[in-house]
């Protein structure tokens, strides 16, 4: 029997809907209603860049424009019902999920020691009990705070000091958690001042909701898609859980439309074809998204559904790159229409627009561009920058380097 198909508009619909992006961005967002969202998406990437806002307050914010990021910070520190750790990146994630990721800080226990001694040196195996036993004496600390007799790169963010890495890697294990930021700063504690106890999920357990949680926060997806969502389980694992499930008839296989056309096979829970006409339309207001949001995380996936090209760009024959790799998604509706250069200027309370690059194929009319500069308001207004500097010849041709 052929495979149900859903057509490449709904298969965005479907998608969008469930990355929180097919609904106007209203609403409240803070407490519970702020924690509901985030048990939504899953998780909500940290990142340190902060051109114009840090990627997990933009995030929310493309969501939920009444949100604010002092908004975040009780859930995380004082009610612990966030916490933070390692999905494919450092991720803000809902403390309910915390007994599936023992398997996370088991394996990372296991497997980081070697890799790590390649990348950062053998100093750091000595250091982990000194670490470890300093936390447990004096309390909370920071990577400035260890190993003070050690000599400090100059290299870069990724250049640690050998304490500096037995901190990140006892955090990783699970020995030690984030109990708090200072400015960006990690500051961590022994995990059992800053975990709530909890019941400890075994492999097979993990692996289930693992599978089973990807693929409601995706919609549709691969195996591999699977695994790669929360960054906890292999390849293989996902390949074989989707096997076993679909021989069971708990989800079920549909061919998906890219936007080229082509169709590609991938798993559902079962009677998504028939449920999928229901999904909303997304409204034709414009969003800028964070270049680290979870619908834009797999790239791949990005340009086979909206054929939206999105990687760091090679440098051309004359040295100069067609986008810088943080520029700013804009989305309308179902669709990319393209990227823009943003910064804020704090200290001028000023966002500073270098360039927008519409995708081909997509006009600035006199309506979209105002339904752009709305939002960039808007965005500047979160950022604390509430006033718009244009650039001259800031709206690029898409075909010029």
């Amino acid at each position: 029997m052929a495979l149900p198909r859903l057509e490449n508009a709904l298969a965005r619909r479907v998608f969008l809907s469930a990355q929180a992006l097919a609904e106007p961005p209203v609403g409240p967002a803070r407490g519970a209603d702020l924690l509901a969202l985030i048990r939504r998406l899953g998780f909500v990437q940290v990142d340190s860049i902060n051109t114009v806002e840090r990627a997990h307050h933009m995030i929310l914010w493309t969501r939920r424009q009444s949100y604010r990021p002092e908004a975040l910070k009780p859930l995380l520190e004082r009610d612990r019902l966030l916490f933070e750790h390692w999905t494919h990146d450092a991720a803000i994630i809902p403390t309910e999920f915390l007994p599936f990721w023992q398997l996370r800080f088991a394996r990372d226990h296991a497997r980081l020691p070697d890799r790590w001694e390649a990348w950062q040196g053998r100093a750091f195996r000595d250091k982990i009990e000194d670490v470890l036993v300093h936390v447990r004496e004096r309390g909370p600390v920071g990577s400035g705070d260890v190993g003070t007799d050690e000599r400090r790169g100059t290299g870069g963010w990724w250049e640690w000091h050998p304490s500096k890495a037995a901190l990140e890697y006892l955090w990783r294990a699970g020995r030690l958690a984030v109990s708090r930021r200072d400015g960006f700063a990690k500051i961590y504690d022994l995990a059992e001042r800053v975990y709530p106890a909890c019941a400890e999920a075994g492999p097979e357990e993990t692996l289930d909701w693992a599978c089973r949680s990807a693929l409601e926060r995706l919609g549709f997806a691969t195996s591999g898609e699977i695994a790669a969502f929360w960054g906890k389980i292999g390849a293989d694992e996902a390949k074989a859980w989707c096997a076993a499930a679909l021989a069971r008839g708990e989800i079920a296989e549909i061919l998906v439309a890219g936007a080229d056309g082509s169709d590609r096979r991938v798993f559902c829970f079962p009677g998504l074809p028939e449920t999928a006409p229901a999904a909303p339309d997304p409204p034709d207001r414009i969003r800028i998204l964070s270049p680290f949001d979870p619908a834009l995380r797999d790239r791949a996936r990005t340009e086979r559904l909206f054929g939206f090209h999105y990687r760091i760009e090679v440098f051309v024959p004359e040295a100069r790159r067609r986008y810088g790799y943080y520029v700013f998604p804009v989305l309308e509706g179902a669709r990319l229409i393209g990227r823009i250069d943003l910064k804020c200027r704090r200290e001028e309370g000023k966002l500073a627009i270098s360039a927008f690059w519409p995708e081909p194929g997509v006009r600035m009319g006199r309506l979209r561009l105002e339904r752009l500069t709305a939002e960039l308001g808007r965005l500047g207004r979160f950022a604390g920058c509430p006033d718009t500097d244009f650039a001259t010849g800031w709206m690029r041709d898409p075909k010029v380097l």
